[in-house]
């Protein structure tokens, strides 16, 4: 069991004398809970911060007890191994105890975010064939009028208070709860046994369900543990603005912080805001936080955060998307702690880290190969690439953190794979001292006059500018150029702005990166198309522009 990286003073001496030891029990309700509440059954695990400001203290024994009950109401209800049961749920111990009694049960939880509209919950609820669902009472409204479209669906559990009489098929999950009795014979998993599917981010395309063996926690480990600064150590108490439903959340936060033996603060915003999050990690004296880039680059937007919010963090990592240079700088100026930026996918996560305890920190890079996996940038034959050369990034496989497939589509599950490589699909370039700059997906790189040019890099020099508050940055078509560099941009707060503005901000980029990079156009807007995940949908801008170019050309 891997509850630590051995000591080391050096990545490369981690690596060389790290092994792998997967137990054989990898079922991730015991790592993450019930084997600590077997040993410390007083030990804090969650601490719940409520909308009305009441707090709720989740101990792992409180946890174990509860997530048995839960895991006998499920079965008495018909829910069997490899049964897949989804999550419409917040940040709240009801996520969590079900994600813990899902597993026991050796059944295959799907989570899903509360943000998700009609057309979004009826493809992956359908796609998936669930056969239950737990949810708050604003999931199930959407849920029951997708009623004649889930035929698979044959259980809803409302979570939270419950007025009258519930419909049939529908069960209360208090009520559940209190029936049921806390005693139940957890299932053994081995490392490959389904355990989770998460749905791709679908920036791309339809998304896919990535289904993943309980293999899936330990093999997280090593890349939290280094992105976090080696935790566990004493005080620490980890916070994450990210959904539980999104990979980052659960995989990059709760499970991996709850299996080190560190406590988790959920709930305490209703909807990221930068000021209140600052506010939130103070009070609560968080020592430990994952934020996504984009959440980090909202939070530039305070001034002071230090003096006004007296900060205990003693570790910050961040994933999902590229960081860049300037949000990188920002949090050293400004939070007196580098930002561990690290990767991975849905699909194989956390796999390259930043650690600057280990001296692995560099901006503008993603971090380095984690110990325990191997990470290349190859050509489109599979070749690795020398130092500085452009190509894909790749992760060899078996991995203990790789997808065991994608779910009932196992040509898309082939094609992920070149040989022994999984292909990310995104575009990456490794220096001399294996540090990786990611560049951008396939899909999201512009060819313009013959150059092959990275978003990334693009929006990191936007965002260098004082007027832009968050940005984006995608290919036009061009009949001469093929496309061209296109920015939509969010002003920063109090900018108005105009032609002007778009001519210094067009200078900026020219000045700063090069005169084949810089946007010959600039569409300023009021908010970004994001995913559930705080990702840029790069595509919705492209076909926004596309359909723009088609309308001029038929006038």
């Amino acid at each position: 069991m891997i509850d630590r990286l051995p000591p080391a003073t050096s990545l490369e001496a981690l690596s060389d004398r790290f092994r792998w030891q997967l137990p054989d029990n990898c079922n991730m309700a015991w790592l993450a809970c019930d084997r600590h509440a077997a040993v410390t059954p007083d030990r804090p695990a969650l601490i719940h911060l409520g909308p009305g400001g009441e707090r709720q203290s989740w101990t792992y024994g409180r946890l174990a007890a509860a997530s048995n009950r839960l895991a006998n109401a499920l079965a008495a209800n018909g829910v069997a191994r490899g049964d897949r049961v989804a999550l419409l749920l917040p940040q709240a111990p009801e996520t969590l105890l079900t994600h813990l009694a899902v597993y026991k049960l050796g059944a295959i939880a799907v989570p899903l975010a509360s943000l998700f509209g009609a057309d979004a919950l009826r493809y992956r609820l359908t796609h998936s064939g669930a056969s239950a669902i737990v949810t708050d009472a604003a999931g199930l409204a959407k849920i029951d009028a997708l009623d004649d479209a889930l035929p698979d669906l044959r259980l809803r559990i409302l979570t939270g208070p419950v007025a009258g009489a519930l419909p049939a098929g529908t069960a209360s999950f208090d009520a559940l709860l209190a029936r049921a009795s806390e005693l139940f014979d957890a299932r053994v998993s081995g490392p490959d046994e389904p355990a989770l599917m998460i749905y791709t981010s679908g920036t791309t395309g339809q998304p896919k369900g990535a289904l993943h063996g309980h293999r899936v926690l330990p093999g997280h480990l090593p890349g939290i543990a280094m992105s976090q600064e080696f935790m566990p150590r004493e005080g620490d108490l980890l916070w994450t603005p990210a959904d539980w439903a999104w990979a980052g959340g659960l995989l990059n936060a709760l499970f991996p912080a709850l299996t080190f033996g560190v406590p988790v603060i959920s709930g305490g915003l209703a909807r990221f805001d930068p000021e209140e999050a600052f506010a939130l990690m103070a009070r609560e004296k968080v020592r430990n936080a994952f934020i996504p880039p984009t959440a980090l680059k909202m939070m530039r937007a305070v001034p002071d955060p230090r003096a006004r919010h007296p900060l205990v963090l003693r570790s910050l990592g961040s994933a999902g998307e590229a960081l860049g240079r300037e949000t990188f700088d920002w949090a050293i100026a400004e939070l007196g702690l580098p930002v561990n930026e690290f990767y991975g996918q849905t699909e194989c996560n956390a796999v390259i880290a930043s650690c600057a305890g280990l001296g692995v920190s560099r901006s503008g890079a993603i971090g380095r190969a984690v110990p325990g996996h191997e990470v290349a940038i190859v050509d489109e034959d599979g070749g690795r690439l020398a130092p500085g050369e452009q190509g894909q990034i790749v992760v060899r496989a078996p991995d203990p953190v790789m997808f065991l497939g994608y779910w009932n589509d196992p040509d898309a599950t082939r094609a992920k794979f070149l040989g022994e490589w999984m292909l990310t699909g995104d575009q990456g370039i490794a220096d001399e001292d294996g540090y990786i700059r990611f560049v951008g997906r396939d899909d999201d790189l512009i060819t313009s006059a013959g150059y092959r040019i990275g978003p990334s890099e693009i929006e990191d020099c936007l965002l260098s500018h004082p007027a832009v508050g968050l940005a984006a940055a995608v290919g036009k078509p061009d009949a001469l150029r093929t496309e061209i560099v296109t920015a939509f941009i969010v002003p920063s707060e109090g900018v108005t702005p105009d032609a002007e503005l778009a001519d210094r901000i067009r200078d900026h980029v020219r000045t700063q990166l090069s005169a084949h990079e810089y946007p010959r156009e600039i569409h300023f807007v009021d908010a970004l198309p994001l995913t559930t995940t705080g990702k840029v949908i790069r595509r919705h801008l492209r076909e926004r522009l596309s359909k723009e170019t088609l309308a001029a050309g038929s006038v």
